[in-house]
């Protein structure tokens, strides 16, 4: 089946390592750096199916051809940096599905480079590699290097926006590097399906990791051809030994990361959960300020409510004083005889 790989590496000069020296690797030729005097020379390198560079549409409108000669490109890169840890390239090693024929794989990665020249207006220099005959024979790659700095008509220009630091990404609105670098990796799945299904092949590559996918599984390594030709052959050696404990560390770790960063998304949350009930508990609190009267406001209120009631009760006697008047000047009648002695008992009650 059809397997997805994509890494991103730069090329520094703080790890050692020069664009000239890469490209002539790559492409299995010879390059001259013109600035060390050094001479790489990899003619005698097999397995190469076939080397490009790809320059922006506009540069190639323009005839800009010196970029088009790779020592004369990767020279170029080297001389448009000054500094001693300067990133001169960027390499892209991608996975080609041995499901697809050699013209297929060509096209392939030859429509992802024209994409990144296009993209980022830089010169791209592609090789694309056989398996290896003591390693797996389906493991037909590629190494796509482009260079870090746009193309100009007599060199290489500014740096490309790939290359811009968060900060200056944030200010020309762009997102950080590392989001758009996972924007390639998908696009590279989204061109490596399209060329399956033109062949009209089921298989089809997922740029994400296994557990985003759903699957319960450990996701393999990469052994390169040597350690790979010797594992296919049986051999036992303290180079397959060390390079399997190596890899079981890297798995153990991985897992630990795994469950840190899951352990620290709990922290996070319930933080957050804290921190909202705290929210609450302090809008509880200005809202009880709110209610809560001083000692003069309550001696206010309690002042406004005696004197409430004393109205109240002054007009409660006022009213009973006029009733026991009308009763004691009132003529009964014949009707009312048997009845006057109790009503002024009455009377005199409520007085009371």
């Amino acid at each position: 089946m059809a397997i997805y790989h994509l890494s991103v590496k730069p090329i520094t000069r703080g790890s050692g390592r020069s664009a000239t020296a890469a490209a002539a690797y790559r492409a299995a030729e010879r390059i001259a750096d013109h600035t060390s005097g050094e001479v790489f020379d990899y003619t005698r390198k097999r397995g190469v199916d076939h080397r490009e560079i790809v320059l922006p549409t506009a540069a190639a409108k323009r005839d800009i051809n010196w970029a088009r000669n790779r020592e004369e490109l990767w020279n170029a890169a080297e001389r448009a940096e000054n500094r001693t840890n300067s990133r001169v390239a960027r390499e892209y090693e991608i996975a080609l599905p041995h499901e697809l024929s050699k013209r297929a794989r060509l096209e392939l990665v030859r429509s992802f480079a024209a994409e990144l020249a296009n993209r980022y207006g830089v010169a791209v220099d592609f090789s694309i590699h056989k398996p290896h005959p003591a390693g797996d024979e389906r493991n037909h790659h590629a190494h796509v290097l482009p260079t870090t700095r746009v193309v100009a008509p007599t060199g290489l220009g500014e740096k490309a926006a790939l290359e811009w630091s968060d900060g200056n990404r944030r200010k020309a609105g762009l997102k950080p590097a590392k989001e758009e670098i996972s924007e390639l990796r998908e696009r590279w799945a989204h061109l490596t399906n399209e060329a399956l299904q033109s062949a009209q092949r089921v298989e089809r590559v997922d740029h994400r990791t296994l557990e985003a996918q759903g699957i319960d599984r450990e996701p393999t390594q990469h052994l390169g051809p040597a350690v790979a030709g010797i594992l296919e052959r049986g051999e036992r050696s303290w180079l397959t030994a060390r390079w399997q404990e190596e890899a079981n560390e890297r798995l153990r770790l991985a897992k630990e990361a795994g469950a840190l960063e899951r352990e620290h998304q709990q922290v996070r949350q319930s933080v957050l959960d804290l921190s909202s009930d705290l929210a609450a508990i302090l809008r509880e609190r200005e809202q009880l300020k709110t209610r809560t009267l001083t000692p003069a406001q309550l001696r206010e209120k309690a002042r406004a409510e005696w004197l409430e009631f004393r109205n109240a009760a002054g007009k409660a006697v006022e009213k009973t004083k006029g009733r026991q008047h009308a009763n004691e000047h009132a003529v009964p009648d014949a009707s009312d005889k048997g009845k006057g002695k109790s009503q002024s008992r009455d009377d005199d009650d409520f007085s009371l």
